[in-house]
């Protein structure tokens, strides 16, 4: 089990933690919560060792390995799996001395090992891992250089899971997701089997993934057993306890300095006062459970507007004129809908707010909106837009430069500002501080549609909690991207799929979604009748597909055979080589060499018999269908 004993830290002079003690059993999944800058990412940098405490102890047993995500995130020419692989340095290591071992013995132990820690699967745990963080096959064969920093940590977080550390430390890991890699990170880490230490500000991955919450607050550690809701239950059941004994304890205490204060003097009475007032020195005061209050978000009202505010019809929309992201749009928006987009990424979420919000162009087809319409759009990449050399107060001016300084700070405060927020630069604000301030910026105009994508990054859970009592009491319309469905079951109403280029109701709810995203294959289609044209048009459309698909599986195939049957050959004659019984007498070292080419040759012919019978099962699928079809 992994050990925290009396732990005291301070970071330029003010105290994290002290005398902080916590016991993780072995296998243990636990959520760190507790306020922003109480000390939870510096927790998890003492446990790894990246920083050491003032006083106290941190015991893990012997041999245990702990993991945690490089916040740099991995980069270079290599394709997504080979970066993903080579996190596991053990089996790179062995693998390259494989190919110029010598002695016999050594190769032996080389194989064994490689054996025991199932180095011959890694590609695929590796893939899987990939394709549950949002790659598909053709994505991770393409060098992580051409991939943003974003989904880099996304390879980072895939790599460092592919390792499989003893004691998996995590910080806020679905930040840098959907909602659909959140999922199965979620499943993952609910079935991963060694021990997680995990900051996290999700509430769902805090009910469903955790056994044990580990609470930071007063430069203590407090482990409570079951999930986030069990927590705060608890938390709430010994605010109260407290508070009724803070309130006894304070009432005794007025009693006796009462008593005092009328008999210390009189003599017939002087030796009960003297008593009392030990009594008074050993009555420890309580201090009930003081916590800060978070300030709420209040989001502006928008005034009343007549359905519909937005309408489209058959539009389609891109970045590129012949390429359209989503096609034959047809939909309309009204002042009471509230709608979560839902699909992979990649799959259009954003370029649809964008196209709402009236930053991206529809390529063909027609949007209608009220001549009234105000849209507050707000979305994580607007974070890095801002000025960090700018205070709150300074960029707030700069775009209502008719208010005063006083109705500015009036305005900053109905943000959630302090006035010792007002001048600090925005690049020394905390993540959830500039994110309070993005969205009180987009929503100046009081908006009557709000466009909000992934706005809980970096806040914490009550302030997560405030932002759905806001978009709650808000009377505009919302549209919502988000991996966090705590939010999304709490404010919406409605699901939108946005998916193969089209955008259209999902009427099973979040629930059937999320377990749609755990399964491996998707579920069959409902048969449709083809009296319609527009059936007809499908079916078409789905035999185009399935023809330009066989084409290159075959060719793959006919590849693979031919890579096959040659190194079958190759084979065939180191056995002929090898079945020669001087061999090894007369030239022990060609021996071994053959050996080692041996195992080579067959760890391939594994590899490509896989790939074949892979792809193989692909076309004889297609083919089928194309002859049922056709």
């Amino acid at each position: 089990m992994l050990r925290l004993a009396d732990i005291t830290y301070r970071i330029e002079g003010r105290l994290l933690l002290e005398g902080a003690s916590a016991t993780i059993p072995a296998g243990h999944k636990v959520g760190i919560v507790g306020r922003n800058g109480v000390g939870k990412t510096t927790l998890l940098n003492i446990i790894s060792g990246f920083v050491h405490p003032d006083e106290g102890d941190i015991s893990v047993p012997q041999g245990w390995t702990i993991g945690r995500l490089n916040q740099e995130a991995p980069d270079g020419p290599q394709s997504l799996i080979d970066t993903v692989l080579d996190f596991d340095t053990e089996r790179s290591a062995l693998l390259a001395e494989e190919k110029t071992a010598t002695e016999a013995q050594r190769i032996a132990d080389i194989h064994l090992r490689l054996d025991d820690i199932d180095a011959h699967s890694a590609p695929a745990r590796g893939a899987a891992i990939l394709a549950g963080l949002g790659f598909s096959e053709s994505d991770q064969q393409r060098p992580c250089s051409s991939y943003s920093g974003g989904w880099r940590m996304r390879v980072a977080l895939a790599g460092l899971l592919f390792t499989q550390p003893d004691v998996l430390l995590l910080d806020e890991p679905t930040n840098y997701l959907d909602l659909e890699g959140a999922v199965w990170l979620k499943s993952y880490l609910r079935n991963y089997p060694r021990t997680v230490l995990i900051v996290s500000h999700d509430r769902t991955l805090l009910n469903d993934s955790v056994q044990s919450i580990l609470h930071v607050n007063e430069k203590k550690l407090t482990l409570f057993t079951g999930g986030y809701d069990r927590f705060e239950r608890t938390r709430a059941e010994q605010q109260e306890r407290l508070l009724k004994l803070k309130e006894k304890r304070d009432q005794q205490r007025r009693h006796m300095e009462k008593f005092v204060e009328r008999f210390r003097y009189k003599a017939s009475k002087a030796r009960q006062a003297q008593s009392r007032l030990k009594a008074l020195a050993k009555l420890e005061p309580i201090s009930a459970i003081a916590d800060a209050q978070v300030q709420p978000i209040r989001l502006p009202q928008p005034t009343s507007l007549s359905p519909p505010i937005i309408q489209l019809e058959k539009v389609s929309t891109g970045y590129v004129p012949d390429k359209p992201v989503l096609q034959r749009l047809s939909f309309r928006i009204d002042m009471d809908d509230r709608i979560a987009l839902l699909g992979k990424n990649g799959n259009g979420k954003s370029t649809l707010a964008k196209l709402l919000a009236g930053r991206l162009d529809a390529l063909d087809g027609k949007i209608v909106r009220d001549r009234k319409l105000k849209i507050g759009y707000f979305a994580q990449h607007q974070l890095d837009e801002l000025d960090p050399d700018a205070s709150p107060l300074s960029a707030l001016s700069a775009l209502l430069p008719d208010l005063t300084v006083g109705e500015l700070r009036t305005k900053l405060g109905t943000m959630g500002f302090g006035a010792d927020k007002f001048d600090t630069a925005i690049g020394a604000l905390s993540g959830g501080e500039r994110a309070r301030l993005l969205l009180g910026v987009s929503t100046l105009e009081a908006p009557h549609l709000l466009i909000l994508d992934e706005p809980t990054n970096h806040l914490d859970i009550d302030t997560r909690e405030s932002l759905i009592h806001a978009l709650n009491d808000y009377e505009g319309a919302v549209i919502l991207i988000s991996h966090d469905t705590h939010l999304i079951e709490t404010c919406a109403d409605r699901l939108w799929l946005v998916d193969g280029g089209s955008v259209h109701p999902y009427q099973d709810g979040l629930e059937s979604y999320q377990q749609l995203v755990l399964k491996r294959d998707r579920p069959e289609k409902p048969e449709k009748t083809p009296e319609s044209g527009a059936d007809r048009r499908e079916q078409r459309r789905a035999t185009a597909q399935r023809r330009e698909a066989l084409a290159p599986l075959k060719k793959e195939i006919a590849a693979l055979e031919k890579n096959i049957a040659a190194l079958e050959k190759k084979r065939q004659d180191i056995d002929k080589a090898l079945s020669d019984e001087t061999l090894y007498t007369e030239n022990p070292e060609k021996g071994q060499e053959l050996s080692r080419r041996h195992g080579e040759i067959t760890k391939r012919l594994d590899e490509l018999e896989a790939n074949w019978m892979e792809r193989q099962e692909r076309y004889d699928t297609l083919l089928s269908a194309e002859e049922a079809a056709g």
